[in-house]
């Protein structure tokens, strides 16, 4: 059979994923009548709440006698990590743009890595039936994208075409019939060149693994291209790391080939094709699968370095080990070592106590959705605020800097450029009006001063901006940028908060926690409306007397608490903070010092 290889890319919330079902149903992947899950591609659970891609994920689909291997991948730049990997394995690029959005820093993050590879795109401006449509200028900035990223001539005369994933149709004109996706279906088939791996089949077998994976009934799973010869079932093969070190060798037990969602098992498969192999037990993401007599591993693609780290510990507070059941050290630490294993963005040391380990990654999403999963598999941790990583070149301190782009109403951009280029050493790049009383502001900001600016973001637009970011490159060092300028609220005692005591202390802040839930000493329980830290009684009660007086019996009413999410409260807390993480409670509080430490600060205090 005909065989094509192409990635989908796009920006978050682009429609990727919807095309993608579409393309299943109109290619016969689902048989009559079959009920299938909206977004059918994200089966993680996180990835059904939160809207958006996380992994990498392959589908197959038939058209014509050409079988279509199909790779999702994620639009977020912090699971760039992903990105880079799968783009080895396709021959093609369909790049999805909103067509009233245009292309945005998400698209310019992957289509970078996917032009400097060489791949062809294919331009698709979806959405072209949405009221503020605008096709015609998307499709311009998306040659003019492609000229800033270096593509060549071949590259610039790229075929678009004008869809509705939702609706599922795609013309070659904007006015065109809307029926089907068959002009998208016919153009990957005549512009998405053949695997080219194909010609060496009768070489011997090597692949490049790019994505590790887990089974209950086979074990341990890589993906990825046959380069050359033929994967057969029962076959000895070996593992090459990427410098050339022999890993082991290995039986292949079973070869799964994508076949619509699910994964089939086949006995061989050829050159060019992207499958799925069991057996291993050490081998990993970016070794070389290949027969006996292969001596040198295939060439795999560099990764971006990471720009953040965060430490991750014990819990230790008075409330450790009431919800989870995974608490020990070393049950972290073997958590956080799985996940760097076949995530290759993420970077794990431990620290020299040998308590806490220090995970560098690419930024506060993609910490946030690590230790999202780790709470609900049970885990009790504490989590440090993220850290920016420099780095030394000719003896001058560099910084990452972030490429920030901001949809936002008018009225409030004047608040928006005081905040990015004042308080956060930010340089604008571009302002621009961006239609329907909205700009777009492009800047260059340090990563330090982007660290907690999502909140106050929302606060100065009234919930109405829209904040993409995207890794720039390195700057030497900008300087000081002051952090959270409230101070907290922290708790003095331990027990069960009572609502008179919350409702005296109103007046001095925002609250976090509501009437009769846990505390304990050293615990933030809200923020203060000043600078300093305050030590406050949340267990106070009202006293009684054997007096009644009209209006001192009436009910408390009490503020609704601020309820932050994970990625909110990483980026709230400040150097000497902690968040504690566990299966049902995400709370906020001070380091704990030992008593040493303790009463060394209060001699130098005093």
């Amino acid at each position: 059979m005909d065989l094509r290889n192409i990635a989908i890319i796009a920006h978050v919330d682009h429609g990727k994923t919807t095309l993608v079902d579409e393309l299943l149903k109109q290619s016969g992947a689902f048989r009559e009548g079959q009920a299938v899950a909206e977004r059918a591609m994200d089966s993680n659970d996180l990835e059904r709440e939160r809207g958006i891609t996380i992994l990498a994920k392959a589908t197959s689909v038939e058209w014509k006698g050409t079988r279509i291997n199909i790779v999702d991948t994620p639009g977020h730049a912090d699971f760039g990590g992903e990105v880079e990997r799968i783009l080895s394995m396709v021959d093609g690029v369909c790049l999805l743009v909103d067509a009233a959005e245009g292309p945005m820093p998400q698209t310019k993050f992957v289509t970078s890595k996917a032009l400097a590879l060489g791949l062809r795109p294919i331009v698709v401006l979806n959405k072209v039936d949405k009221p503020d449509a605008e096709p015609d200028r998307a499709l311009n900035e998306v040659f003019d994208l492609f000229a800033d990223l270096g593509a060549d001539e071949d590259q610039l005369d790229f075929p678009h075409l004008y869809a509705s994933g939702r609706a599922g149709w795609a013309s070659a004109e904007p006015d065109g019939p809307r029926k089907s996706l068959a002009p998208l279906f016919d153009l990957i088939v005549h512009h998405v060149p053949r695997p080219r791996q194909i010609i060496r089949k009768d070489e011997p077998f090597q692949m490049l693994a790019t994505t590790l994976g887990a089974d209950p009934f086979i074990g341990r799973i890589l993906t990825g291209r046959i380069e050359s010869g033929t994967a057969r079932t029962g076959a000895t093969v070996q593992a090459i790391s990427r410098v050339g070190q022999k890993i082991e060798q290995f039986r292949i037990s079973k070869i799964l080939a994508f076949r619509g969602l699910a994964q089939t098992a086949v006995d061989e498969a050829e050159a060019g094709d992207i499958v799925t192999l069991a057996g291993m037990s050490k081998a990993t993401v970016s070794d070389t699968i290949g027969a006996l007599a292969i001596e040198t591993p295939l060439p795999s693609q560099p990764i971006d370095p990471p720009t953040i780290s965060v430490t991750f510990g014990i819990n230790d507070s008075p409330l450790a080990g009431r919800d989870g059941s995974k608490v020990q050290s070393r049950v972290i630490r073997d958590r956080l070592l799985k996940e760097a294993e076949s995530n290759v963005a993420i970077r794990v040391t431990d620290t020299p106590g040998g308590e806490a380990f220090e995970v560098a990654g690419r930024g506060e999403l993609q910490m946030g959705v690590l230790i999202e999963n780790m709470r609900r598999e049970g885990f009790e941790l504490s989590v440090s605020r993220p850290q920016v990583l420099f780095r030394e070149e000719d003896g001058q301190r560099m910084e990452p800097i972030e490429e920030v782009t901001i949809d936002v109403d008018d009225d409030y951009t004047g608040a928006v450029i005081e905040k990015l280029t004042g308080v956060r050493r930010g340089d604008l790049v571009e302002m621009k009006p961006a239609g329907a009383g909205k700009t777009r502001i492009v800047a260059h900001v340090p990563s330090r001063g982007l660290i907690g600016y999502h909140g106050e973001f929302l606060t100065d637009t009234r919930g109405t901006g829209v904040l993409n970011r995207l890794f720039h490159g390195w700057a030497p060092y900008k300087g000081p940028i002051p952090g959270r300028r409230a101070g907290a609220l922290i708790s003095m005692e331990d027990g069960v908060s009572v609502a008179y005591a919350l409702f005296n202390l109103e007046d001095r802040g925002k609250m976090f926690i509501g009437a009769q839930e846990q505390v304990y000493q050293g615990m933030i329980i809200g923020e203060h409306s000043r600078e300093n830290d305050l030590e406050v009684n949340p267990l106070k009660g009202k006293k009684l007397t054997n007096i009644r007086a009209s209006g001192t019996d009436e009910a408390v009413r009490l503020t609704t608490p601020v309820t932050m999410s994970l990625e909110q409260a990483i980026a709230y807390i400040d150097d000497d903070e902690l968040v504690e993480v566990t299966p049902k409670a995400i709370r906020l509080r001070k380091r704990f010092l030992d008593p040493h430490e303790r009463k060394r600060q209060s001699r130098a205090s005093a």
